[in-house]
């Protein structure tokens, strides 16, 4: 391809909207452009690179046995309410009508769509197992769309769902696409980490997470430094040590006047943040307890897991009282405590047994002492709900744990029967008696993808893609408009072609600086120049990305390029 008829609009400066590395830099070198909120094109060069890498999406599927379909963007409202979700999914999910009147959505997944096809298709337990898949666009209206294609409302998705028989079937294809995903993600050149996860809006009973790491990530993972051991914080458990547990004694208010910070509270009493108990008052909303106000306590110096806030409460979510709440339960905004209130009190599993403690008074300006939680809050419920901490004990071995930022590009859920039982997936079991069908589904991120292999492959200049995945793998730059240089080039520039490689050939009546700086920053990996002053004594330049390049004649050009790319890595 000859850069003067390619449509690649570099930027030399910086756009103002971007906040991140991949943001930045897909925009600046022509990659991506803004529609709207959320929504981008892929310019020519942006989308080489997103088809490539749905090519080793494809053949990783392919090779763990899934078969890929397509299925629409838009959904019928009937769908989703069949299967529970449609008011429950919340604005994020797109509705409208049509000009019949009739409702519908965009999709944001698709288990509802997948199992009303399976449901009419699917007889007997000999077509099962089933694994389908499709590469496909997604749309979620969030509310606050960010850092680029990281966190678009407009997406690409690679979407799979699995149909068995029993849950050994379901637990064996679901470590069938986990050793898929890591192969994924192993083929892109990618640092990343499975994790264990909460299920989220999609549900199931089990979940992992594939996380890249990066310095920009929006997920906040925890892993062990001595053994495997990983998951998401939302999820997360972690040992640590206790402070030495004090006698019990009688409860004992004192005055803490405008001290409701658990810091000021610890420094005016001249104890440590681990002996006060922090509680937090929350709205509920979903389940058993929805629009119910409870009490979640922790220690002073941990913090309360929202979502495992939540999941204890078999509740959809969790969000923090007002202060006519608080009050309406006995409570006082900023000096709560346990003891007493009328409501239910959730506490953090390292705070039983606990005595000695310091809590709220449910008074202003004052709290109390010698809190015995068996003996001042009996009814209390005790979970994990505090966040995890660097150097926390591992829950599977004695080393540490280590906190990481993480950006999520691929999610694995065993479903069972959270949507085929509502969405009627039944089969004839091999009794020939009516089974329902359990699932596992399977997720990608793969326009995520293209951000997430630029924050881990850039430099100052600009991106570094793996050889692989680069959408030219050779930059051939014409220094001058002399008949030698552009005879050479030309014939380079077939050689190349033949030889198996893209080219982008840098034709242009522009200064060299300005070639140089385009070529670098759009990360292709090799770089020929043929100018005017080598070809004197016969060499053209010659180098991969970011390294001194070396002088070769013409002919052997082609050798070296076959050569570099074998070993050359972002």
């Amino acid at each position: 391809m000859r850069f003067s008829a390619f449509f690649a609009p570099t930027l030399r400066d910086d756009p103002a909207e971007a906040e991140v590395v991949s943001h930045r830099l897909l925009l600046r070198a022509g990659y991506i452009r803004r529609v709207t909120s959320g929504v981008y094109d892929f310019l020519p060069l942006g989308l080489r690179v997103l088809r490539r890498i749905e090519t080793v999406v494809r053949e990783e599927m392919d090779r763990a046995g899934a078969q890929e379909l397509l299925m629409p963007l838009v959904q019928p409202a009937e769908l989703w309410q069949a299967s529970g979700r449609w008011l429950k999914y919340g604005p994020e999910l797109l509705r409208f009508h049509d000009r019949h009147g009739h409702e519908s959505c965009l999709g944001p997944t698709h288990e509802e769509v997948i199992c009303d096809m399976v449901a009419r298709e699917l007889k007997s337990y000999r077509q099962l197992p089933l694994n389908l898949y499709q590469i496909q666009t997604k749309f979620r209206d969030e509310v606050r769309p960010r850092f680029g294609l990281m966190r678009g409302r407009e997406f690409i998705m690679k979407d799979a769902y699995s149909f068995h028989a029993d849950e050994a079937d379901l637990a064996r294809e679901y470590d069938n696409m986990c050793e898929a995903y890591s192969r994924i993600f192993t083929r892109l050149g990618l640092k990343f980490r499975a994790v264990e996860a909460d299920t989220g809006s999609i549900g199931g009973n089990a979940s992992h997470e594939f996380h890249v790491l990066a310095d920009s990530g929006e997920d906040v993972i925890a892993h062990c430094d001595s053994c495997r051991y990983a998951a998401n914080v939302e999820k997360a458990r972690g040992r640590r040590s206790l402070p030495q547990q004090e006698a019990s004694s009688a409860l004992a208010e004192v005055a803490t006047p405008g001290a409701s910070a658990v810091g000021d509270v610890a420094n005016m009493l001249g104890i440590g943040a681990d002996r006060l108990v922090k509680t937090l008052m929350y709205a509920v909303s979903g389940g058993p307890h929805d629009g119910t106000v409870v009490a979640a306590c922790v220690r002073g110096d941990d913090e309360v897991q929202e979502i495992k806030l939540a999941h204890a409460l078999n509740g959809d979510g969790v969000t923090l009282a007002d202060v006519d709440a608080i009050k309406a339960v006995g409570g006082v905004a900023g000096f709560a405590g346990p003891q007493g209130l009328r409501t239910k009190v959730l506490a953090d599993t390292m705070l039983q047994g606990a005595s000695g403690l310091v809590a709220g008074a449910n008074r202003s300006d004052a709290h109390v002492t010698g809190l015995d939680m068996a003996r001042d809050v009996p009814d209390a419920i005790y979970h994990d709900l505090r966040n995890v901490r660097a150097g926390d004990g591992c829950p599977q071995c004695d080393g540490r744990l280590e906190l990481s930022r993480g950006i999520e590009v691929g999610h694995v859920f065993a479903l069972g029967r959270r949507y085929a039982e509502p969405m009627k997936v039944e089969f004839q079991d091999a009794a020939g008696q009516r089974a329902v069908a359990t699932m596992g589904c399977y997720g990608i991120g793969v326009s995520r993808l293209v951000a997430a292999i630029v924050e881990q492959c850039h430099d100052e200049a600009g991106i570094r893609w793996p050889v692989h995945l680069a959408p030219f793998q050779v930059s051939l730059v014409s220094l001058g408009t002399s008949e030698a240089v552009q005879h050479v080039s030309r014939q380079l520039y077939t050689a190349l072609i033949d030889a198996g490689f893209e080219v982008l050939w840098d034709e242009r009546n522009e200064r060299p600086g300005v070639k140089f700086k385009d070529a670098e920053l759009m990360g292709i990996p090799v770089k020929v120049v043929v100018g005017e002053r080598g070809l004197a004594e016969g060499m053209v330049e010659i180098g991969l990305r970011g390294d001194k390049p070396a002088s070769l004649p013409p002919e052997d050009v082609p050798a070296w390029v076959v050569s570099a790319m074998s070993g050359a890595a972002c």
